[in-house]
C-alpha cells in the first residue's frame, strides 16, 4: 500500500535523475552489525532513489523476486515490473502492466514462477493475475468472496493482497492481506492459499489461515524461507516519529483453516499463525544512513518489498529489502542486504 504522510505535498518539486548511470551509489560504508541475535544489516544503497530508466521512475518499489537468470525483478505499485542487475541494482528492463481492459493496477505482490510467468497480486479488486514476460495478461486466480472490496466483500480498498510468495515445490501459494477484514479482531490479518496438483496445472482456492498483527502494523510483505516457514515483515508509519519495520518468522502448520470462519476474533478457539519475532530493525545499526523526514533509525524508511536471495548452511539466508518512496521527497527508494539466522524447523 501507498503509505501517505503530510509531507507528501513536497514531492511535485522531485528533482529527477536522468538514469541510474549518472547517480551516485550513496552506499553505506561502515562495517556491517547486528540487528538482533539473528539478523544482521550487511549494507544499504539509495543508488535507485529519484532515478528515471527509460522514461519510467524508477521507485514506489512494493515487492521484488529473484528471477531465473537470477537478475531481481522489482514491482512497482504504479503498474512497472523492472529488472535490475543482482549486484548493482541498475534497471536493465521496464515492463508496463495493465489489468485485461489496460487499466493501471495498485500492484504489491509478486512471484516468479519456473516457468518465467510472473504472479501479480493488486490491492485495489483484490487480485491475482498472471502475466507473461511481455506483460500479456495470461489468467487470473479465484479470489473468496469475503476478502474482495466492499460492497462485494469486506475487506476495504488498497489495504488487501499486500505479501505473495510461494513454498518450495511450488504447488502452495501464499497471499497475505495488509489489513483486517470488516468483522474479524484487531490486528488479524488473514492469509489466503492456492493449491495445485502439480506444477503445470493452475492454483484453487486452499485453505486460509489467521495472523495477528502488532497493534497499528500491518502486512507489509511475506516471502518463503524454502523450509515450509515465512518470514513476515510488519510495517507501519507515525507522523513525527516515522516507521517501524519488524521482521517475524511465521509457521502455518499448526494454524486452523478460517475459510468457514465468518469472523475471527481471537476468542473462538482458532489457532492463530505462530510466529516469532526476528528483529525490529529499529535496532539495527544506522551505518552512517541518511534520513529525509523524522525516524527513530535514520536506516529506516517505508520498506515494504521483501526477497530471499541466497540460502546457506545452518538456517543462514541472505535477505534483500526495499522502501517504497511513494514518489515522495521526503522518502526514498533504499534497497537493503540482510543476513538472518532462522531458528531450528521443528
Amino acid at each position: 500500500m501507498r503509505l501517505r504522510n503530510v509531507l507528501a505535498a513536497v514531492s511535485a518539486t522531485l528533482a529527477v535523475v536522468s538514469s541510474v548511470a549518472a547517480a551516485p551509489a550513496r552506499n553505506g560504508q561502515h562495517p556491517p552489525g547486528n540487528c538482533s541475535a539473528r539478523i544482521g544489516i550487511d549494507s544499504y544503497s539509495d543508488v535507485l532513489d529519484k532515478t528515471q530508466f527509460q522514461g519510467a521512475f524508477v521507485g514506489n518499489l512494493s515487492a521484488l523476486a529473484v528471477d531465473r537468470d537470477g537478475r531481481i525483478a522489482a514491482l512497482s505499485d504504479r503498474s512497472e515490473l523492472f529488472t535490475l542487475d543482482a549486484r548493482t541494482y541498475a534497471p536493465r528492463t521496464v515492463v508496463p502492466l495493465a489489468d485485461e481492459n489496460g487499466a493501471q493496477l495498485d500492484s504489491e505482490g509478486l512471484v516468479v514462477e519456473r516457468d518465467g510467468s510472473r504472479l501479480i497480486t493488486s490491492e485495489s479488486e483484490p487480485s491475482v493475475r498472471r502475466y507473461g514476460r511481455d506483460g500479456t495478461v495470461l489468467g487470473r486466480l479465484p479470489v473468496p468472496g469475503a476478502l474482495k472490496v466492499a460492497p462485494a466483500g469486506r475487506a476495504t480498498r488498497n489495504l488487501t493482497f499486500e505479501g505473495l510468495t510461494l513454498q518450495p515445490g511450488g504447488r502452495t501459494l501464499v497471499a497475505a492481506m495488509e489489513s483486517p477484514i470488516a468483522g474479524d479482531g484487531t490486528g488479524i490479518v488473514r492469509m489466503q492459499t492456492w493449491r495445485r496438483a502439480t506444477p503445470q496445472h493452475d492454483f484453487r482456492l486452499s485453505a486460509q489461515y489467521a495472523y495477528q498483527a502488532d497493534a497499528k502494523l500491518g502486512i507489509s510483505e511475506t516471502t518463503a524461507t524454502g523450509d515450509g516457514r515465512l518470514l513476515v515483515l510488519e510495517r507501519g508509519f507515525t507522523v513525527g516519529v516515522g516507521n517501524t519495520v519488524r521482521l517475524y518468522l511465521a509457521d502455518l502448520r499448526h494454524a486452523s483453516g478460517v475459510s468457514d470462519v465468518e469472523y475471527v476474533t481471537g476468542q473462538e478457539g482458532v489457532r492463530l499463525v505462530r510466529k516469532t519475532l526476528l528483529a525490529d530493525l529499529v535496532d539495527c545499526p544506522s551505518l552512517g544512513a541518511p534520513a529525509k523526514q523524522p525516524q527513530p533509525n535514520p536506516l529506516l524508511d517505508n520498506i515494504e518489498a521483501l526477497a530471499v536471495t541466497s540460502h546457506g548452511p545452518g538456517g543462514r539466508l541472505r535477505l534483500l529489502l526495499a522502501s517504497d518512496d511513494n514518489q515522495n521527497a521526503a522518502q526514498s527508494t533504499r534497497l537493503y542486504r540482510l543476513t538472518v539466522r532462522l531458528p531450528y524447523n521443528h
